[in-house]
């Protein structure tokens, strides 16, 4: 199935799956302890789908007390960014800027969209053909600003992922050798590769945390 149709019909589902097993809360945590974390960051959050990630790292902040910058984000189904929007309306936000995009025809982006400290992504690689999925991660690096940090939250290839997420979710699934070869195809130059917090463990038998610069 197209990408678009499956999230298209699958909004709900979505939602109360990343719920169930805590990704959102997974994600928050992985920010609340990143040592680089700073007032006024601005971000681009690559295929936001529903908002989790921007709204994870968004309340990270927070915690820490740490005043947020622009947030920028981007998805291809126009129901995720419909049902961001509508959170974003409920919790009173308005420094989070959503469009529709694709990360391969990244020049269909607001020109302005450029310069980034931070671009987070997380399950949206998944589904690139896989032989693009280095040129993904260049279009991404080349809107990043000197210094600037990419961290990829992307799903492993392994006997628990094959049935629950490679076929139920129709995504394609990554080693994490492929993943760096991909990355350093894209100019990125050093890699980190991480785990969620002890809380959330079972979430680094899900996916890979990598941190990407340049």
């Amino acid at each position: 199935m197209d990408p678009v149709d499956l999230y298209s019909s699958r909004v709900a589902t979505y939602t109360r799956f990343v719920n169930v097993v805590r990704y959102p809360q997974g994600i928050r945590a992985y920010f609340l302890r990143a040592s680089w974390l700073r007032p006024g960051l601005h971000v681009l959050d690559a295929g936001c789908g529903t908002g989790f990630a921007t709204l994870a790292l968004r309340d990270a902040l927070l915690k820490r007390r740490m005043v947020p910058g622009s947030f920028h984000a981007f998805d291809l189904t126009p129901a995720m960014i419909d049902r961001f929007r509508a959170i974003l309306h409920k919790r009173a936000i308005t420094d989070v800027e959503l469009t529709q995009a694709d990360v391969l025809e990244s020049e269909t982006l607001p020109a302005e969209w450029t310069n980034y400290d931070l671009i987070i992504s997380a399950s949206m690689f998944e589904y690139l053909p896989p032989h693009r999925v280095s040129e993904g991660f260049q279009r991404l690096r080349s809107r990043l600003n000197e210094g600037g940090r990419f961290v990829l939250f992307i799903t492993r290839r392994n006997w628990l992922t094959r049935p629950l997420i490679g076929q139920w979710w129709q995504a394609n699934l990554y080693s994490e050798k492929e993943l760096k070869e991909a990355l350093y195809k894209a100019g990125f130059t050093s890699l980190t590769v991480s785990r969620f917090p002890i809380q959330y463990r079972w979430l680094s038998l899900w996916g890979f945390v990598i941190e990407a610069t340049t």
